[in-house]
C-alpha cells in the first residue's frame, strides 16, 4: 500500500456542485446557529457484570497466591507395551523377506532377450485420424471469398412508457433533493438509551456460557477408543450410464464430419414499433 502513488484528480473529474445549493452554502449564516451543551452519560454495569468482574479477580487472586508447597511429588512409571500375536506374526513375515531378498542368487536367473512389439492402430483409429487430418486440411484450406459482404443495421430501441416514467420520477427526486432547503429542518436533541436484556437473552447467555464451561472441563479419559473402517462405495447404475452417455458424446464430437452440413444464410429483420408503440411516443 505504501508503493502505491496517489494521484491527485484533474479539476475535471472533482464532483460538480449545483449553482443554487453553492450559494446557500456561501451565504449561509453561522449565528443562526443554537448553542447546546453535550451531556455526558455514565452507563453504569448490571448485577452480572459486577458478579463476573468479582469471580475474574478472585481466580486471579487465587492463582497469583497459589502456594506451591501443597503439592506432592511424584514419579513418573513408564509401561512398556508388548506386541500381540498379530504383530509378532507381521515382523517375522517382514523379516523373512528381507533375508529372502538379500540372500537371493541371481545366477538362478535365465538370460532372456526384449522382443520389442509394434502395435498397429485398428481400423477406428485409422478412421478417427483420417477425418480429424480432413477437418484440418478443411479449415485450413478454407476460401475467405466465398463470404458474402454483410452490413450491420443498428437498431434503435425505444424506451416503453414505463421506462419514461422511472426516468421522470428519477429527474424529480433529484431536482427535489437539488433545490432541499436545509433551513426548513428544526432542530433536535439526541438522547441515548440504554436497552437491557430480556429474560431470553439472559438464558441464552447462561447456557452458553455452561456450555463452554462443559468443554473447557471435559475429561477426556472417558472416551474409548475406535478404530475406523473405511469403505469403499461403488458406483452406481445411474452414475455408470451417465460416464457411458458422456464417452459416446465424446466420441460422436470427435468423430463429426462438417461435410456433412449443409449452407444456411442469414437473415436480418428488422422489426418496425407498433402502433400503440407510435401513440405513446407521441403522447410522451
Amino acid at each position: 500500500m505504501a508503493d502505491q502513488q496517489v494521484q491527485t484528480p484533474k479539476l475535471e473529474d472533482l464532483p460538480k456542485v449545483a449553482e443554487n445549493l453553492k450559494s446557500q452554502l456561501e451565504h449561509f449564516n453561522t449565528g443562526a446557529l443554537k448553542d447546546v451543551e453535550t451531556h455526558e452519560k455514565v452507563v453504569l454495569p448490571t448485577a452480572e457484570d459486577v458478579q463476573q468482574e468479582k469471580q475474574h479477580n478472585q481466580f486471579i487472586q487465587s492463582v497469583e497466591g497459589f502456594s506451591t508447597d501443597a503439592l506432592r511429588k511424584t514419579e513418573t512409571v513408564e509401561k512398556i507395551v508388548l506386541p500381540n500375536a498379530e504383530d509378532v506374526q507381521q515382523e517375522k513375515q517382514h523379516n523373512q523377506l528381507i533375508q529372502s531378498v538379500e540372500g537371493f542368487s541371481a545366477d538362478a536367473l535365465r538370460k532372456t532377450e526384449t522382443v520389442e512389439k509394434v502395435i498397429l492402430p485398428n481400423a477406428e483409429d485409422v478412421q478417427q485420424e483420417k477425418q480429424h487430418n480432413q477437418f484440418i486440411q478443411s479449415v485450413e484450406g478454407f476460401n475467405t471469398e466465398a463470404l458474402r459482404k454483410t452490413e450491420t443495421v443498428e437498431k434503435l430501441v425505444l424506451p416503453n412508457a414505463e421506462e419514461m416514467a422511472t426516468e421522470k420520477a428519477v429527474e424529480t427526486v433529484l431536482k427535489g433533493i437539488e433545490g432541499f432547503d436545509p433551513s426548513q429542518l428544526k432542530h433536535t436533541e439526541t438522547q441515548e438509551k440504554v436497552v437491557l436484556p430480556d429474560a431470553e437473552a439472559v438464558q441464552q447467555e447462561k447456557t452458553q456460557q455452561n456450555l463452554l464451561h462443559g468443554v473447557e472441563s471435559f475429561d477426556k479419559s472417558a472416551l474409548k477408543p475406535t478404530d475406523t473402517v473405511e469403505k469403499i462405495i461403488l458406483p452406481a447404475t445411474e452414475d455408470i450410464a451417465q460416464e457411458k452417455g458422456q464417452q459416446q458424446l465424446r466420441e460422436g464430437i470427435e468423430t463429426f464430419d462438417p461435410a456433412n452440413l449443409k449452407h444456411a444464410e442469414t437473415q436480418e429483420k428488422n422489426p418496425l414499433p407498433t402502433k400503440e408503440a407510435i401513440e405513446q411516443e407521441k403522447q410522451n
